[in-house]
């Protein structure tokens, strides 16, 4: 399943996203695809829609989608649902899964081999929420596409 809206051509503005969803069925290779489709996704959004997306949000929107993918598939059984949002200012990633225990970040942890999964998206993301559903759960991070470099130096 797929879908996407937009603006028809239009810029859109920053309150009217740019969205698009995505079925995984949990075979082999579901991660790499849901990269793929984060990765087609934002390349329409510049192109259709005209929107400006830098490198540094492009790696980071596909590590975040790799991220909360293989923890869905994971730690739920059954198929997983990922939904894609862009704004002027964000992007969105959103993955349900089946599973109805919330994830928590854990604390940092060098000696820790593996579950850093989530420590790692709420590094990289401007705000990380996780919502129950009737059934299961939806994971959503919100990544800028605004360089923080460059607005940093602007206030000071």
């Amino acid at each position: 399943m797929q879908g996407d809206t937009g603006g028809g051509g239009r810029t859109p503005s920053g309150s009217r996203p740019i969205r698009a969803g995505y079925a995984l069925d949990g075979q082999d290779g579901s991660i790499s695809r849901a990269r793929h489709h984060a990765l087609a996704f934002l390349e329409r959004a510049v192109t259709d829609h005209r929107l400006v997306v830098p490198a540094r949000a492009r790696d980071l929107t596909q590590l975040v989608v790799s991220e909360l993918v293989t923890n869905a598939l994971k730690y739920a059984p059954g198929p997983v649902l990922m939904e894609l949002g862009i704004t002027v200012e964000r992007v969105e990633v959103s993955v349900w899964d089946s599973a109805p225990v919330v994830p928590v970040a854990r604390t940092a942890d060098p000696d820790r081999i593996g579950q850093h999964g989530l420590e790692i998206v709420k590094a990289v993301s401007e705000d990380l929420a996780v919502r129950q559903e009737p059934v299961g759960k939806r994971v959503t991070a919100r990544i800028t596409l605004l360089d923080p470099l460059v607005h940093a130096g602007a206030g000071g």
